[in-house]
């Protein structure tokens, strides 16, 4: 893949979330400490299990990421 998840969800964000995944990427655009550099499933679920309090729900997450491994693969 050529972009790292975070980079590919940066093009969800949006001034008045409508979804759950533009929330999500205003979230993680916010988020400081967030795995800006990495393709791995499991770090970033890791991650945002132990930090992503911003998180409504986990499924949020495995949907931009079946997103991510659709488009960018």
């Amino acid at each position: 893949m050529s972009k790292t998840f975070y980079h590919f969800l940066m093009k969800y964000r949006h001034p008045a979330p409508k979804d759950n995944i533009s929330r999500f990427a205003n979230n993680a655009y916010e988020d400081h400490s967030f795995p800006k550099t990495s393709y791995d499933y499991e770090e970033i679920s890791s991650y945002l299990e132990l930090n992503g309090s911003y998180m409504e729900s986990m499924s949020v997450f495995d949907e931009a990421w079946q997103l991510y491994v659709l488009i960018e693969s």
